[in-house]
């Protein structure tokens, strides 16, 4: 694990692009249940190195749980060695990320997996995102096109690295542009459940380049008012981020 300098005092994570992350639980949603969430996001490298999280009150009140809850959460991710502790005025719990960018954590999560729930997963998330796309084509505003085509062109200039931050704002914005809060809630929850896994899987497959093309392609199709191009340009983008997935699986049980 790496570490890195305390934050400035009063500095805390921009959460716009891992909203996903600290999306509220489910009702049953414990301290494991957060430990999981943010475990896996710094695992699989979604939350920048040395990064500071919100204040335990903040986690709390996003999550939905108690402080106390939040406070094992954390307990539980320092003795993992993936966040650090800072006592004192210009401290707080910073993120550890993982040398090797999160391939171990990846590979040990896809071969504990089965295939078959992977696709049914992606299947879920192909066809909320192609809906999303459709809407956002009859009802996006010029500024929704804009923002769109605006977050398309950003090229993954960090690689690997630049994935989760470039996936999750584009597609939220994809689910806001539709005026639909649901589908919104809908889009940052199965980015929670599915991002990291999906954006690793497609950066160590190589395919990286590949997330501006896609992106465009939907938000093309949106600014053209076409629904039915731009629903089919989002659930052809989910499946390559699960072909990525495929490719990734095999590596998995091949190193097992």
């Amino acid at each position: 694990m790496t570490g890195a300098a305390a934050a400035p005092s009063g500095a805390s994570l921009q959460l716009g692009p891992y909203a996903a992350v600290f999306a509220p639980l489910d009702a049953e949603g414990r301290a494991a249940t957060v430990a999981r969430r943010l475990g896996d996001s710094i695992a699989f490298g979604m939350l920048p190195d040395g990064s500071p999280l919100p204040p335990e009150a903040d986690l709390a009140e996003r999550f939905g749980v108690a402080t106390v809850t939040v406070r094992e959460a954390l307990a539980a991710l320092r003795e993992d060695g993936l966040i650090r502790t800072v006592r004192g005025r210009r401290g707080g719990s910073f993120v550890c990320a993982p040398r090797d960018g999160g391939r171990a954590a990846l590979l040990d999560r896809l071969a504990r997996t089965g295939i078959g729930e992977w696709r049914d997963l992606c299947d879920h998330y192909a066809t909320v995102s192609g809906g999303c796309a459709r809407l956002a084509a009859e009802r996006a505003d010029s500024a929704d096109v804009d923002r769109l085509l605006d977050l398309a062109r950003r090229d993954p200039a960090g690689g690997r690295a630049d994935l989760p931050r470039l996936e999750g704002q584009f597609h939220v914005d994809l689910a806001a542009s539709t005026q639909s809060a649901r589908l919104t809630r809908e889009e940052i929850a199965l980015q929670g459940q599915l991002g990291p896994v999906l954006w690793l899987a497609h950066g160590l497959a190589g395919a990286h380049d590949a997330v501006p093309r896609g992106h465009a392609a939907i938000a093309t199709a949106v600014g053209a008012g076409d629904g039915v191009r731009a629903r089919d340009a989002a659930e052809a983008h989910v499946a390559e981020l699960f072909g990525a997935v495929r490719t990734m699986v095999v590596e998995a049980r091949r190193t097992r």
